[in-house]
């Protein structure tokens, strides 16, 4: 199974990007081992629009055309679920273990995800209850993806 993250924005030089890309890398190592097919991350551009809900559209709409046929959908979302980490495994375990080619997981920009793309995701994901710049979101949902492949590999970086 492939995991791939499509997420509005660029993340420019600095502490956010390096551990992304830090998480990316840790993953990337560990996943083939466990049956993944690696992780890449699609940056779509913020859309320009006057207004919240055309931005809204306009962005979800380039994602939708990012998504491959035969993927689950996880939408990252502040009225998502919160889920711990070993469910969070479970859920990827699960899928790479059914034959699912690709796991999508989408952050959307600033005005978040339109309604009919959170109607598509599997999981509505969110990670507590406040609301996170969309950067943070991206590296806090790296760790977890590196950290979903420790606990499938037994490994101990995850102690709970």
């Amino acid at each position: 199974m492939r995991l791939v993250v499509i997420a509005v924005g660029r993340l420019k030089q600095g502490p956010e990007r390096e551990l992304a890309a830090r998480y990316r890398a840790r993953f990337e190592e560990m996943g083939r081992k466990l049956g993944f097919r690696g992780l890449s991350i699609h940056e779509i551009p913020e859309s320009r629009a006057r207004d919240a809900a055309t931005r809204m559209a306009e962005e979800s709409a380039a994602i939708c055309a990012q998504i491959p046929e035969k993927s689950v959908l996880v939408v990252l979302d502040e009225g998502g679920k919160s889920m711990d980490s070993a469910a969070f495994a479970r859920h990827l375990g699960s899928w790479r273990d059914r034959g699912i080619e690709n796991t999508i997981f989408a952050i959307g920009g600033a005005d978040g995800l339109s309604p009919e793309l959170r109607r598509k995701a599997v999981v509505k994901l969110a990670f507590g209850a406040a609301t996170w710049p969309h950067q943070m979101v991206r590296v806090m949902l790296l760790e977890q993806i590196y950290r979903a492949a420790t606990i499938l590999a037994g490994h101990p970086y995850h102690r709970a």
